[in-house]
């Protein structure tokens, strides 16, 4: 190989990388307000399908402390 050869090798090699690496910026910046929205919107399922778990407990619970303690004053009604 000539020293011609290589020399163009080190400057297009290096060239070549950092316009990849500009040409990488450009499009990460131009679709990063689609990638957040994507984003936002499957915390915010995740965060409605935890919600759903922690409603459905506080439902089981209070189901279960009125079945532990009925201090309905309807239930007293039909024994007077």
């Amino acid at each position: 190989m000539s020293s011609a050869f290589i020399a163009l090798i080190w400057w297009v090699v290096p060239a070549l990388g950092l316009s990849g690496a500009l040409l990488y910026v450009l499009w990460v910046t131009k679709f990063q307000g689609k990638f957040q929205q994507e984003t936002q919107r499957s915390v915010g399922q995740f965060q409605r399908f935890q919600d759903s778990f922690r409603d459905s407990q506080a439902r089981d619970s209070a189901a279960e402390a009125e079945a532990k303690n009925p201090a309905a004053p309807d239930s007293n009604l039909s024994n007077s």
